[in-house]
């Protein structure tokens, strides 16, 4: 995940003049690019090893709730998507020539709540996809639309921060991220149950 995560960064930085106003247009969208495939790379293995070796069956016949399941593989994706993503981000300050002032938290907090949703929804539908064939491919087709306001979200509020806008312009897409993860954390974890029955 982490090195695809550099090599887009990497890729789109030969691309682009460092420090133009072009580059700041274009920067939000290339770092979530990276961020999101990235993150489909690891949730593409969610439950992959689980099903490989049989042993999902066995965690299902656990006496827990089956929600504490999807918690503990939704925290354990977000950990591992948030570790890529603050190791990527110095570089693509440093190769995009950015400057955030005092506007570094403003951005690590966009990066936080928007990985949430994107790991909230994508755990439920990598146990949704992990049966088929095409698990690969089925899962960013399904994921990707479901996306679209947290995408769209963090893409704007990082464009905010980068041209250093006022806070207030921010909170706007703060106001939309956390109602998509209150509200898809809450519905996945009660629709867990029945996809991993399915």
């Amino acid at each position: 995940m982490l090195i695809f995560c550099l090599l887009v960064v990497v890729i789109f930085s030969f691309t682009f003049d460092p420090g133009s106003e072009y580059t700041k247009e274009a920067a939000p969208g290339i770092l979530w690019v990276a961020f999101t495939f990235s993150g489909m790379l690891g949730l593409n293995r969610t439950f992959s090893h689980e099903v490989d070796t049989g042993s999902i069956h066995g965690i299902l016949l656990a006496p827990i709730d089956r929600g504490a399941i999807y918690l503990g593989k939704t925290i354990g994706s977000f950990i591992f998507m948030f570790i890529v993503e603050i190791f990527t981000l110095p570089f693509f300050i440093v190769l995009f020539d950015l400057n955030l002032e005092n506007h570094f938290l403003q951005l690590v907090t966009i990066i936080f709540l928007a990985t949430i949703g994107f790991v909230a929804v994508g755990t439920l539908f990598s146990a949704m996809t992990v049966h088929t064939k095409t698990r690969e491919l089925m899962l960013p087709i399904l994921l990707f639309p479901v996306m679209i306001p947290v995408i769209l979200a963090a893409v704007n509020a990082t464009g905010s921060i980068l041209n250093l806008d006022e806070w207030s312009k921010i909170l706007g897409w703060i106001r939309i991220l956390v109602a998509f993860d209150l509200a898809f954390i809450v519905l996945s974890y009660l629709t867990f149950d029945f996809v991993v029955e399915e």
